[in-house]
């Protein structure tokens, strides 16, 4: 059974907005800092990353806008560098990419919603 591409992305949006809630008024060296704001993000980027991996195809390329590749390859990174996760890309991930993601996932999804 084919899962619905909304709620692929409605999926995508609350993992997107928690980790904005995670980030929301933390400034880079507490981040930095703390373990446990950096696992929480990391998990959620990942939870991302494997979505991204299960959405229909034709989603993706029709909204060939989105960097689908980059985002599972994200994934793939945080969840096989046990010692080498690169934190200041995780934190560029969940202060500049993730905003940009969410504009362009919020459009998919008010298009699939019409």
């Amino acid at each position: 059974m084919k899962k619905d591409p909304l709620v692929f992305i409605s999926h995508r949006v609350e993992c997107i907005e928690i980790i904005e809630r995670y980030v929301r008024n933390t400034k880079k060296s507490s981040f930095m800092k703390s373990v446990q704001k950096q696992d929480a993000v990391i998990r959620r980027i990942e939870i991302i990353g494997e979505a991204t991996k299960h959405f229909p195809k034709e989603i993706k390329d029709k909204y060939s806008i989105i960097p689908w590749q980059k985002i599972a390859g994200m994934r793939d990174m945080l969840i096989h560098e046990y010692f080498g996760v690169d934190l200041e890309l995780t934190w560029n991930v969940a202060t500049k990419d993730i905003p940009r993601l969410k504009k362009e996932i919020k459009k998919i999804k008010l298009e699939l919603m019409q």
